[in-house]
């Protein structure tokens, strides 16, 4: 029962996350005084860092623990580049959808009450 909640935690930090940056563009496009913050990025990657650990930790297959984490790296990288090196890279796209994808898998796998 506790693993279906890190898994819907998963699910929508990552959704959550993609909708802020497949929106956020947008809106800096606006002019309205909005500046991107990369801390944000790294707040959503703190938060499905826990339920990614929790997956590697468990009993999960060999291939979802292999997407969740490559998902992960995906989406660190990104978030590195673009405060470090000022380049924005479509990684964190792909790694946000493999993060919703595996934490789906991973929770349609068990059996909840």
């Amino acid at each position: 029962m506790k693993e279906k909640y890190i898994d819907l935690i998963g699910m929508y930090a990552a959704i959550l996350c993609l909708i802020h940056c497949l929106l956020a563009p947008l809106l800096f496009l606006f002019s309205i005084g909005i500046s991107h913050n990369g801390f944000i990025d790294l707040g959503f990657l703190c938060i499905g860092g826990w339920p990614v650990y929790r997956i590697v930790r468990g009993n999960a297959p060999y291939y979802l623990k292999a997407l969740v984490c490559i998902s992960l790296i995906l989406i660190a990288t990104s978030i590195a580049m673009e405060m470090l090196l000022h380049v924005h890279t479509n990684l964190i796209f792909i790694g946000a959808f493999g993060l919703i994808v595996g934490h789906l898998i991973n929770f349609r796998s068990h059996k909840h009450c």
